[in-house]
């Protein structure tokens, strides 16, 4: 089975036979040993450091399929080598822009996706509640803004609604944490330790949506509930928006809450908050085992990892717009 490896170190990555050879630098940017990544086992890489490579390199990365992540030492996610679709479909890419244009069309599936998402931060809040937290006031409000998702018939005004349910989701947060405060949601600088969490786990989602469109036959360019812009990957955040509640606002409380992650793991820079590297490394960990976890899937009747499930979302989203199948986002039934 093939792994995710993160490159948290600078330093430089050549081909060696079939094999990947990274040799990481030093705080002084002196060689340190290398590392080698047999290629066979490798899916893909998350590169959080300085890294030094040439083409030569990435064409052996496209022909084996591997896809190489970025991120900037603020955290932010900066882009994706992505290998060359290798499941083109003429067919589907005109199915997946006609949706799209057709206002009627992208309002079901971007309803869809709210529903999915909003139905999953609630059950989060309850998973919670019942464990002496008392969050049945934001439960409510947030059920409440839930129940005129149907009721939209503008792009603009679904995203009011979401903008409202997830400040109120996050306001929860404050009352799960054991010893971090949440405060305002804080974006490009996150400005406290939650919010640079929420910051990095987002990306790691973001980019994880953009690998499982990538082995199906959709376009991530083309996008339903947030606008197709330019140089973003707008569909990976769509669905996003149904996982993060499951994949990354899970970790951040089991993290923080049994002191996996704590405060001497961030460092206060000039108006932001960071995660060093260790801090990263300890979330990613955590990460990564969520996305191994499996749950029985009640319609396909075996065993599924999370990580699949997102893949599986692609699907059905694919057989919505081929107008096979209606598309009923993932909702957590456990």
């Amino acid at each position: 089975m093939k792994q995710t490896y993160y490159l948290f170190n600078p330093g430089h990555i050549n081909r060696k036979d079939n094999t990947l050879q990274f040799v990481p630098y030093d705080d002084g940017g002196n060689e340190m040993p290398p590392r080698y990544l047999p290629v066979e086992n490798v899916g893909e890489l998350y590169v959080f450091g300085s890294l030094d490579a040439n083409s030569s390199l990435y064409n052996f990365l496209g022909q084996q399929q591997i896809a190489v992540h970025f991120f900037d030492y603020y955290e932010n996610y900066t882009g994706s080598f992505m290998p060359r679709d290798s499941l083109l479909s003429g067919k589907m890419l005109t199915a997946q822009v006609t949706a799209q244009q057709n206002k009627a069309r992208r309002m079901v599936v971007a309803q869809r996706i709210l529903e999915g998402a909003s139905y999953n931060m609630v059950k989060n809040l309850k998973y919670y509640n019942s464990r002496g937290k008392d969050l049945e006031p934001i439960i409510g409000l947030i059920e409440g803004y839930a129940s005129r998702i149907p009721e939209t018939r503008a792009i603009d005004e679904l995203m009011g609604l979401e903008g409202n349910i997830r400040k109120n989701y996050y306001e929860a947060f404050e009352l799960i944490l054991n010893d971090f405060s949440m405060g305002e949601r804080s974006y490009r600088p996150p400005l406290n330790e939650v919010n640079a969490l929420i910051s990095f786990g987002n990306m790691m989602c973001y980019s994880q949506c953009l690998r499982a469109i990538h082995q199906t036959q959709l376009n991530p360019t083309i996008s339903f509930l947030h606008e197709p812009g330019e140089r973003r990957y707008s569909l990976s955040l769509d669905l996003a928006e149904v996982f993060k509640p499951l994949l990354v606002d899970r970790v951040i409380f089991k993290v923080l809450n049994k002191r996996m992650v704590q405060a001497s793991d961030f460092e206060a820079t000039l108006n932001r908050v960071l995660l060093k590297t260790a801090g990263k490394k300890t979330f990613v960990q955590a990460f990564e085992e969520r996305l191994k976890e499996t749950i029985q899937h009640r319609a396909l009747g075996r065993s599924v990892s999370y990580k699949h499930l997102m893949k599986l979302e692609c699907y059905k989203l694919q057989k919505h717009l081929l107008g096979i199948e209606e598309y009923k986002p993932f909702k957590m039934w456990w």
